[in-house]
């Protein structure tokens, strides 16, 4: 069992930079593959970022590619998403997620929700205008 709590949400005007973390609780962190989805209210959930176990291989949504920047520390059972140049429609509950992974890499199949086992219960998000 994996349990995360995220931590790092809040209130931001537009352009302005926000940095999430996910601290994971139980056995084997570096085994996981992890990931960060976000949802706004009648909004369907939305992939946002991905990381392999070791770090090594990331993988990002088209809209936030070049501004957010997910990354872990293993050591401290912990992932973080730095998000700058925020946007009013990134208002949302962003989550991270964790899958036990075999491979070595994230890719494509990272950005399913069905991809991943467990879930925090997300922090809120919200960029003003």
């Amino acid at each position: 069992q994996v349990q995360l709590v995220e931590s790092g949400g809040g209130l931001v005007q537009a352009g302005g930079s926000l940095r999430l973390s996910c601290a994971a609780s139980g056995r084997f962190f570096s085994s996981y593959a992890m990931g960060w989805f976000r949802q706004a209210p009648g909004n369907e959930r939305e992939f946002v970022a991905a990381i392999s176990r070791s770090g090594a291989t990331t993988y990002y949504a088209d809209s936030v590619k070049g501004r957010f920047t997910m990354s872990r520390d293993n050591a401290k059972n912990t992932v973080y998403l730095q998000m700058n140049s925020l946007k009013p429609e990134e208002t949302a509950v962003y989550c991270c997620a964790a899958r036990l992974q075999t491979g070595p890499t994230v890719g494509p199949e990272a950005t399913l929700g069905r991809f991943y086992d467990y879930w925090g219960q997300g922090t809120q998000v919200t960029v003003s205008s």
